[in-house]
């Protein structure tokens, strides 16, 4: 167990992220007060739960391996590590003089110290140094936008937080090619839509998505339809002055729908929203037990021009194991039967760190995606939320876990630079294994332009459906707003009038910063 120990919760969501990423197989508590010293005297009051929502309140109070205390005036801070609970001496030790009412530049300074602390004391570097957040290339793209020359960008990235070369030249690459692709779909005076299919055939073990099983849901697929629908043709107007520029249907996964219900759904998409100057239009087809040629054949008839076949992984021990009812060889009828019919944008996703495997089962999984040759390989790092059953069962696998993941990466990044895939979007998640990320790669020309809208916040998206999230963004990019869906499907069901609504009411709130 670590232990942390903040005068305040001011700067807790950053540090927080930081410390775990350097221990992240252990257990974290936190606790508030004046002075480290408390944090022996009178047991574990203010604890809160750790990083993986666990209530530990019947705990010690100085018990754990390290305890990093952060002491905050408003002329400076005190940064102290302690090991085993030894508040005698400190191992490691920083003091800066930074005034507290520049929050910015204290919580910057914090987090380097942390760092260099725990940098020291492990011999450990993160290839992503101090940033934790989602999106680390939102600050590069909007500098090369600015007109800052790419050397100014990436002594910023290694000043101010520490990254490695890799990980700056990445980062600089998947901007650059941003910049290119929103340049040329005006962005600014457009918005997208996503239209959410909360179905699918199964719950994999590692998902934390909006998501309910057929086999239990299944008779409810035709109401969800229906209401769905509903709120399609409700929601049409409150982006009227805007061009459409991309349509996104994911989920779960769109295709477990029947085809003549999913067929249903996009034509009212295109009955209500102006569909004509569409840049892209997308569906998350994913699981190929769902993937039939009917499905497909009415997609392309549509006019869908991307589609994911996804295999997660090639390895069929892996899928078993995982919840994936399918086979690798249903992986290759499918993607063969939509190469077939014309489908000449085709993206595959993969994860790595899934359980049990090792960087010889990504290489076997990389060497067979190679032979289908997709368009576009978009390679996520796993990333357990509190909500996925492989954590709620993790006593289940903790002797199962992935092992040598960056080696995993390593691979990844190899297969891609000799299959002639360039990245172009990336984005990062809590607890994701060693503190990696997400990276999309494609091929010219072959680029998901959603999948950087929503990732760097560049524009408006229209959410409907179970769990969708619109975002507004405001005054040219300064401020985005969110207005939520309900997750539940019994809600979104009964309470579809409510949330059209609320949402008519939210784009009301916020007409003409928009």
């Amino acid at each position: 167990m670590i232990r942390l120990h903040l005068t305040n919760e001011a700067f807790e969501q950053d540090i927080r992220p930081l410390y775990k990423s350097f221990f992240p197989k252990e257990e974290l508590r936190v606790s508030f007060g004046e002075g480290s010293e408390s944090v022996l005297a009178g047991g574990p009051d203010g604890m809160t739960a750790d990083a993986e929502g666990t209530d530990n309140d019947d705990a010690p109070a100085a018990s754990g391996r390290y305890l990093l205390a952060g002491d905050w005036r408003e002329e400076g801070f005190t940064l102290s590590l302690y090991r085993d609970g030894d508040l005698s001496c400190a191992v490691q030790k920083e003091e800066k003089k930074v005034p507290f009412t520049d929050r910015k530049k204290f919580r910057d300074e914090v987090k380097r110290a942390v760092y260099r602390m725990l940098s020291r004391e492990t011999g450990k570097e993160l290839p992503w140094g101090t940033l934790t957040g989602v999106r680390p290339v939102k600050q590069v793209l909007e500098r090369l936008e600015a007109g800052e020359e790419p050397e100014s960008i990436d002594a910023f990235l290694q000043e101010e937080y520490y990254c490695s070369k890799e990980k700056r030249d990445l980062s600089l690459a998947v901007a650059k090619k941003e910049k290119e692709l929103l340049t040329a779909i005006d962005y600014k005076n457009s918005y997208s839509l996503y239209v959410g299919i909360p179905f699918c055939p199964t719950t994999c073990l590692y998902c934390s998505f909006t998501s309910y099983p057929l086999s239990r849901f299944g008779h409810q697929t035709g109401a969800y339809v229906e209401a769905l629908k509903k709120e399609i043709e409700a929601s049409a107007e409150l982006l009227a002055d805007k061009r459409l520029a991309t349509v996104y249907f994911g989920g779960g996964t769109p295709t477990a729908l029947s085809a003549e219900e999913l067929r249903d759904v996009i034509r009212t998409v295109k009955k209500y929203f102006p569909t004509e100057r569409i840049a892209e239009w997308t569906v998350e087809a994913g699981r190929p037990d769902t993937i039939t040629t009917e499905k497909l054949q009415m997609l392309y008839e549509e006019g869908i021009s991307r589609i994911s076949v996804n295999p997660q992984t090639m390895n069929q021990k892996t899928l078993d194991v995982i919840g994936r009812m399918h086979t690798t060889e249903d992986i290759c009828r499918a993607y063969a039967e939509a190469r077939r019919i014309g489908f000449d944008n085709i993206n595959m996703d993969l994860i790595i760190g899934l359980t049990g495997e090792n960087a010889g089962d990504v290489e076997n999984t990389l060497h067979k995606i190679g032979e289908l040759s997709p368009d576009s390989v978009t390679v996520h790092t796993l990333a357990l939320k509190r909500a996925a059953r492989l954590n709620i069962e993790k006593e289940q696998y903790e002797d199962k876990g992935a092992v040598q993941v960056s080696d995993m990466l390593t691979a990844s990044v190899k297969f891609a630079k000799e299959n002639g895939y360039a990245p172009y979007y990336l984005y990062r998640q809590k607890n994701m294994e060693e503190n990696l990320e997400n990276v999309g790669y494609a091929r010219p020309g072959k680029e998901g332009l959603y999948n950087i809208l929503i990732m760097e916040e560049k524009h408006s998206i229209l959410a409907l459906g179970a769990g969708g999230s619109t975002k507004l963004v405001l005054s040219g990019g300064e401020r985005i707003e969110r207005s939520e869906n309900v997750k539940s499907l019994k809600d979104y069901l009964e309470r579809t009038d409510e949330m059209i609504a609320r949402k008519h009411a939210f784009f009301e709130q916020y007409k003409g910063l928009y």
